[in-house]
């Protein structure tokens, strides 16, 4: 054998070996984002949320706008009362008898058969069986809480609270007018996701191109095209969604042009830092070099190197329409009752808020949840598609 040769060691062939498979850009950046855990919940959460806005209101028995005063206020959970084997009853926040099931579907208000507004009873007739209830200490109680605000008899004896049930009626309780809060609040989900939706859309159309050709073109053009930025940053949002009010009614399309018109201003900004620094790299000047037009150099090769920081910040832009949707509902100047939104729910939740807290805390959690899955999702694409952080 001809000594100018040799094996390989085994030891060699073992380290040339590729370990890891080649990867695409998106792919390795897939790969990353679910090994973030807060990432993936978010995702799961957003996904969730959507076909739940979509579907929940369509398979439900109530609609956003349905009412039943003699059920309204009703919590989520609550205690009821035996009355006999088949009659279970539960005691209103306002003193009147509610017929429900031992499980806690609710059926409709019993109508008593004497009402002693003098000495505060009632009296009912339920299926032969005579049930009083007595509320004279209810003024008593609010100084001191030991004292029961309201007592039951059944055949002239005092009967315990039963159990506490949930209820399966509505699932997230009534609100005053008796409407299935649970279903409201996916309708606000709709309205939520509608106004983020279309503030995605009008950002990723008008801000990636009107901040890339700014970039791209430079110079007095460049200019112009931001101090146009300028003017329209400088007028607040709020005054916006007052003026077009005066013009179109208050709704749902006031706060999507309002937001459309301001929206894509700061996407503009970022689109432009990043052609800027993109246009001068080597395969820019060598597709100028072959002949290749501003517009297709721009589409085809400035925004898809940019779209990194251009989808995560389209991320953390949806929650703040989100929020601002429900802070002009919240205000007054979003959509018309009887159409809900996380923001008219809460608004319409503050005048009893100490009697019916959870009028407040359901579209609260919706609004806090939404943000920080779209957040935690936020944060999963930053650091995804960040090159530098490929391991």
């Amino acid at each position: 054998m001809d000594k100018r040769w040799e094996r390989v060691p085994k030891e060699v062939l073992e380290k040339e070996k590729v370990v890891r498979p080649s990867l695409t850009y998106w792919q390795d950046a897939w790969r990353r984002l679910k090994q973030n855990k807060l990432s993936m919940i978010g995702l799961v959460t957003i996904v969730l949320l959507f076909i739940l806005a979509i579907f929940g209101p369509i398979i439900s028995k109530f609609s956003y706008e349905d009412q039943n005063l003699n059920l309204g206020n009703i919590p989520p959970r609550f205690e009821i009362y035996k009355v006999d084997d088949s009659n279970f009853v539960y005691v209103h926040s306002e003193y009147k008898l509610i017929s429900v099931s031992e499980k806690g579907e609710l059926f409709d208000m019993i109508l008593p058969t004497k009402d002693d507004i003098s000495n505060l009873k009632k009296e009912y007739e339920i299926d032969g069986n005579k049930v009083v209830l007595d509320f004279k200490n209810a003024r008593k109680a609010k100084k001191n809480p030991k004292i029961k605000k309201y007592q039951i008899f059944v055949n002239d004896s005092e009967v315990a609270p039963l159990k506490k049930v949930f209820n399966r009626t509505y699932y997230f309780g009534s609100d005053a007018f008796g409407r299935d809060l649970f279903i409201r609040v996916l309708y606000g989900a709709r309205i939520s996701l509608t106004v983020a939706v279309m503030a995605t859309l009008v950002n990723f159309f008008v801000g990636i191109l009107y901040g890339g050709i700014s970039g791209y073109v430079g110079g007095r053009i460049d200019s112009f095209m931001m101090r146009f930025i300028d003017l329209i940053s400088t007028i607040p949002l709020l005054l916006y969604v007052i003026l077009l009010m005066v013009i179109i009614a208050p709704g749902l399309k006031t706060i999507i042009l309002a937001m459309g018109i301001t929206y894509w201003v700061n996407m503009a900004r970022i689109v432009r830092g990043q052609a800027l620094s993109i246009k001068g790299h080597e395969y820019v000047l060598a597709a100028r070099t072959l002949g290749a037009s501003n517009a297709r150099i721009l589409v085809r090769h400035i925004i898809p190197n940019a779209m990194g920081p251009i989808i995560v910040s389209l991320t953390m832009m949806i929650p703040s329409a989100i929020f601002t949707e429900s802070f002009l509902s919240f205000i007054g100047l979003g959509v018309s009752a009887p159409q809900a939104s996380w923001g008219t729910l809460a608004s319409d939740a503050l005048g009893g808020l100490r009697s019916y807290p959870y009028q407040l805390i359901f579209p609260s959690l919706a609004i806090s949840i939404t943000m920080l899955a779209f957040n935690f999702l936020g944060d999963g694409l930053r650091d995804a598609l960040d090159p530098r952080l490929r391991k």
